[in-house]
């Protein structure tokens, strides 16, 4: 049943209004120069603020009383938030209504996106999120919480709550891993000196943003035997991940994916429905992920291996379904 908010409020012309306190934020808005809270919840008005309130088209203001089982949208917005609070995140103070999830650290965003869409699904109830496995930093927004109403029922908001506690979390944040990745380049042409490397800075560079590092980059060429013994090394040497880059198309001559393989790596996936970076190969060598990154990760800004980096250095475990829901989305280069 829906709240009759007029039942609950007291309208007072805002000449004869000195002296009350405001029910909720106030919100001005000047067009290209902007919008934002006038007056805040809690507000006792002043004699002086009679035509900023009248600028603003408040020819009357408004007191409630609320019932018992009625929240005001403020308090409905912080247990929403509380509700939705997972680990490495904070929450703002109400704003107009709403309240703010931030990250407080550098990490991997995890939004339980089932549970988001069922809140969703009730009338009138709010949750705003950012992507799940987005990389955050600290402050950066996660979530914001709010009802469309001023007021709203408490049992709403329960069963806000009752999703909510269902299954951990609905927003988190993931620590990265400080990796220690093997990368080695393959090609003949690359190996013999006839061309520069070009994968080794852009690899460093996107590990680094993470957190991460590449402890050495070892050449081989066009030789399986020399892949194989390449990629077992860093292994016994206890790189937490490897990556082979260059080799990945189809030509009879690219070996990576072959190499990978005969190493001992349980593939995942050589392929992505994702563009760029649908010739990536992930698997796993015993535990530890080894990648083979096709020739995109040089000169596309965003790629497939973008999309997993950030997971595999927040110390997740990628598996086939995650591959298969790249597609959807995942059109990048038209």
């Amino acid at each position: 049943m829906a709240v009759k908010l007029e039942s609950m409020l007291e309208e007072v012309a805002v000449e004869k209004a000195v002296g009350m306190v405001l029910a909720h934020d106030l919100t001005q808005i000047i067009p290209g120069q902007f919008k934002g809270r006038l007056f805040k919840k809690g507000h006792v008005i002043r004699e002086e603020d009679i035509p900023a309130l009248l600028s603003i088209g408040k020819e009357h203001i408004y007191t409630i009383r609320l019932e018992k089982g009625i929240l005001h949208e403020d308090e409905a917005a912080l247990r929403m938030a509380k509700a939705a609070l997972g680990a490495n995140v904070q929450l703002t103070e109400p704003h107009e209504g709403k309240i703010t999830l931030k990250s407080t650290i550098h990490g991997l965003a995890k939004i339980d996106k089932a549970r988001i869409d069922e809140v969703n699904s009730l009338d009138q109830i709010i949750m705003s999120t950012i992507r799940t496995n987005s990389v955050v930093h600290p402050g950066q927004g996660l979530m914001g919480t709010r009802v469309i109403p001023l007021i709203i029922e408490e049992a709403r908001i329960a069963e806000v709550e009752r999703i909510a506690a269902a299954d951990g979390p609905l927003v988190e944040v993931k620590p990265f891993k400080k990796l220690r990745v093997g990368l080695i380049t393959t090609g003949s042409e690359v190996f013999k000196g006839r061309i520069q490397d070009k994968f080794g800075p852009v690899v460093r560079e996107k590990l680094a943003a993470l957190g991460s590092e590449v402890i050495e980059q070892r050449f081989a060429p066009d030789d399986s035997e020399i892949i194989v013994r390449e990629i077992r090394r860093f292994k016994e040497e206890g790189a937490d991940a490897i990556f082979v880059t260059g080799g990945m198309s189809v030509d009879p001559d690219d070996r990576t994916p072959g190499s990978i393989k005969q190493a001992g790596a349980r593939i995942v996936s050589y392929g992505t429905p994702m563009l760029p970076g649908s010739m990536l190969l992930i698997g796993y060598l015993d535990e530890i992920p080894i990648m083979g990154l096709p020739g995109c990760v040089m000169h596309d800004p965003y790629t497939s291996f973008d999309v997993l980096l950030p997971r595999i250095c927040a110390g997740e475990m990628i598996t086939r379904d995650d591959i298969t829901e790249m597609g959807y989305g995942g059109l990048y280069n038209c």
